[in-house]
C-alpha cells in the first residue's frame, strides 16, 4: 500500500496583510470601518468618517465611545504589530499564517486592564488617524499610549493610556 505525500505547503503572508487580517477578525473594528497604513515601520490606524459615528448631531461630533473604541483596537493592533515585528526580526523572510496564529490566537487577544480616554476637542465630521506607542512591555503586561488627530498630527482631539494582559507565548 502507498501513502501520498499530502504534506500541506505554508502560504506566506506580508506583515501588512496580517495586520489587515487581525483587523478584518474584530467585528467592532470592521462595523466602524477601521484601516490601516503602515509606513516606515510605522502603523497608523484611520477611522473613516460616516454618519452613523456621530453621537451629537447639534455640532455635529463623533460619538465619544466610538473615539474610546478607535484608540483602544489602535492599542491592541499596536502590540500585534510589535509581537509580528519581533518574529520577522528574528529571521522570518514571510510570515506564515501559522506563526500569526502561534503568537495571538483569536482567544488570546491583549486583554485590557484599564483604558483611560482624554478627550480635548470634539471629533469632527471628517476621518480621524491613531497611532499608538508601547511604553512599556514585558512577557505579561504592556502599557500603551494613543494619540488621534484629524487634520493636523499637532492637534490631537483625543489621547489615550492603556494597560494590557498579554497572551501567553510559547517562548
Amino acid at each position: 500500500m502507498t501513502i501520498k505525500n499530502t504534506s500541506i505547503k505554508q502560504k506566506t503572508y506580508s506583515q501588512s496583510t496580517i495586520l489587515k487580517d487581525f483587523l478584518s477578525d474584530l467585528p467592532y473594528a470592521t462595523f466602524l470601518g477601521i484601516n490601516i497604513t503602515l509606513k516606515d515601520n510605522l502603523l497608523t490606524s484611520l477611522l473613516p468618517y460616516s454618519p452613523k459615528l456621530v453621537g451629537n448631531p447639534a455640532l455635529p461630533a463623533i460619538h465619544g465611545g466610538v473615539t474610546a473604541s478607535f484608540l483602544e483596537i489602535s492599542a491592541v493592533l499596536e502590540l500585534y504589530w510589535a509581537s509580528i515585528s519581533k518574529n520577522h526580526q528574528k529571521g522570518f523572510n514571510g510570515l506564515s499564517k501559522i506563526t500569526q496564529m502561534d503568537e495571538f490566537s483569536h482567544n488570546q487577544i491583549p486583554k485590557t486592564i484599564d483604558f483611560t480616554v482624554d478627550y480635548l476637542r470634539p471629533g469632527l465630521p471628517k476621518d480621524a488617524y491613531a497611532r499608538a506607542e508601547i511604553k512599556r512591555a514585558g512577557r505579561r503586561y504592556a502599557s500603551v499610549y494613543v494619540e488621534a488627530w484629524q487634520n493636523d498630527k499637532k492637534k490631537l482631539y483625543a489621547q489615550a493610556s492603556g494597560h494590557f494582559l498579554m497572551p501567553h507565548t510559547n517562548e
